[in-house]
């Protein structure tokens, strides 16, 4: 009788260990007692047989097909819960098995289906097999959301971090003397790149495909351990390049935050924070507001607007729309939301090209006089500045909550909460301190602006403004002209140093203007 053999095993310990090993040698001995012919092995390996479908074990799928091609006699299991461990699955396979005559043969259970006992008994422990499977599952369920409620961490332990035990389970030693809390402690090189990664994107001026390239220049690599095709079309498993995909899987995980997720609730946890709360939820709102910006898919596009995405009303603080009419004139024009509705006191319309003017004079304006660095540095590290920073933050979240409430007890009209929380949220992006080296870092790019400015051309000084400022502020209806800016938190302390040029008709006020993170701007017209 030909005979193959059909092992399995389920997680990657099991592949690394001797199971497979061990299931083929058995194999192998009960063809050699019965005088059967072994033909091959089918090696299916860290699949669950819990699945519901055939498909998703294709090494099963094949050993089917080749069933109902007459290459052998009988399959030979180690036990049935290797075979299937569902129950719709066992009695599918087991008919396509009995439909061109090949017995299933189970080593432990004794079990052969080609007599009527053994299918009878086949059926019997498929069903206490798909028991003993969902029971399972319910108990680590449990188990999981008890390690929850402890505030231990429930799945891989996240890039950043390290279990302070080593080895394979059954077999584990103890590294770290205490244990740390919730038995992980922060790796001492990737901890310092996801602080790097948060303090990064928080402040605004980098995006989460050069993220990824900085973390696999530094030679970091995912902990990703799925199987997955490579480039020579086989499967692999191990740690791989970042994407932009894992690098916002980090920035999303409240696990860095000192959070534990489990079904959608969130548990205090035992481990080591690496980022605070604050600087958390500025790179969440952060991710929200950059989702939905993409850029034009044209291949030559037509129109550049300087200012898009950070142009704003003076009067009410909404985006102002950038848009050429029909005469072929381009202007920054008031909100949709907020034309012909009264919400804004202000509105209105005005030519690009003469905020644009404006923008350009104040690029070639600003100067830093030859002590900047250290000015830039006394105000970082100013105590006040951060617990003034702190406060701010604390106010703003208050405030959300508390609209939150009004709204739902119908206080708020829709238009007017989303655009309240609109304003709420886009004060929390610049209410965070950067780092000295940032800051640094920003005010050389400062100084070489100008230079810069005058080469780009109209695509790229937007890129610049867009790495700089959060927002322009714009008059459209009285004044005519820009109010306001408001730099990104890593510039802010560099324009509160910065001076205008002798002679210029733009003027930065170095003070924030109330308390706030908004410049004001005097021109020569106002």
């Amino acid at each position: 009788m030909r005979a193959v053999a059909y092992i399995r095993v389920s997680s990657l310990s099991q592949v690394e260990g001797h199971s497979l090993d061990a299931q083929e040698r058995l194999f192998q001995n009960l063809c050699k007692n019965r005088d059967w012919e072994p033909i091959g092995v089918y090696r299916e390996e860290g699949r669950s047989a819990h699945v519901e479908a055939i498909s998703r074990r294709p090494v099963f799928k094949k050993l089917l097909d080749d069933a109902s091609k007459d290459r052998f006699d009988a399959v030979i299991v180690h036990t049935l819960d290797r075979w299937s461990r569902n129950m719709k699955v066992t009695m599918e396979s087991l008919s396509i098995l009995a439909k061109h005559n090949v017995s299933l043969v189970s080593i432990t259970e004794k079990i052969d289906y080609t007599t009527p006992q053994g299918k009878l008994f086949t059926q019997m422990i498929g069903s206490f097999a798909e028991y003993f499977s969902g029971a399972l599952a319910n108990h680590v369920s449990k188990g999981l959301e008890q390690r929850a409620h402890e505030g231990k961490h429930t799945g891989g332990i996240p890039f950043g971090y390290e279990s302070c035990w080593t080895g394979k389970k059954g077999n584990r030693k103890q590294e770290c003397e205490p244990e740390h809390p919730g038995g992980i402690h922060v790796h001492p090189k990737e901890g310092s790149a996801v602080v790097e990664l948060f303090q990064r994107y928080a402040v605004g001026n980098t995006t989460l495909s050069q993220l990824a390239g900085w973390l696999n220049g530094q030679g970091f690599r995912t902990r990703n351990m799925h199987q997955l095709l490579d480039a020579a079309g086989n499967i692999t498993s191990g740690p791989r390049l970042f994407t932009t995909a894992s690098v916002r899987g980090i920035l999303h995980n409240t696990f860095y935050a000192g959070k534990i997720t489990h079904r959608g609730k969130l548990f205090p946890g035992l481990h080591e924070l690496l980022v605070s709360a604050d600087i958390y939820e500025t790179v969440q709102i952060t991710l929200k507001k950059n989702s939905g910006r993409s850029e034009t898919l044209q291949v030559r596009p037509e129109r550049y607007y300087l200012l898009k995405g950070i142009v704003r009303c003076a009067y009410c603080g909404m985006p102002m729309w950038a848009q050429t009419y029909k005469s072929g004139r381009p202007f920054y024009r008031e909100h949709k939301a907020s034309r012909s509705h009264g919400i804004c006191s202000g509105g209105g319309s005005i030519t690009c090209s003469i905020i644009d003017n404006q923008i350009t004079g104040l690029i070639e304006a600003i100067e830093l006089g030859p002590r900047w660095l250290e000015e830039v540095m006394t105000i970082i590290s100013l105590k006040d500045e951060v617990e003034t920073i702190s406060r701010k933050r604390q106010n703003a979240q208050e405030k959300l909550r508390r609209m939150a409430k009004a709204y739902i007890d119908g206080v708020f009209p829709d238009g007017e909460y989303y655009r309240k929380k609109k304003l709420l949220e886009m004060e929390l992006e610049s209410l965070i301190v950067p780092q000295a080296d940032a800051a640094e870092e920003a005010g050389k790019l400062i100084l070489d602006l100008p230079m810069l400015w005058t080469k780009a051309n109209q695509e790229e000084r937007r890129k610049f403004l867009l790495s700089m400022l959060d927002a322009v502020y714009v008059d459209a209806k009285k004044m005519k002209s820009i109010v306001a800016i408001k730099p990104k938190p890593l510039f802010r302390p560099i324009f509160r140093v910065a001076a205008a040029r002798t002679g210029s008709k733009i003027y930065i006020i170095n003070e924030p203007f109330q308390d706030s993170s908004v410049f004001l701007v005097e021109t020569g017209e106002s």
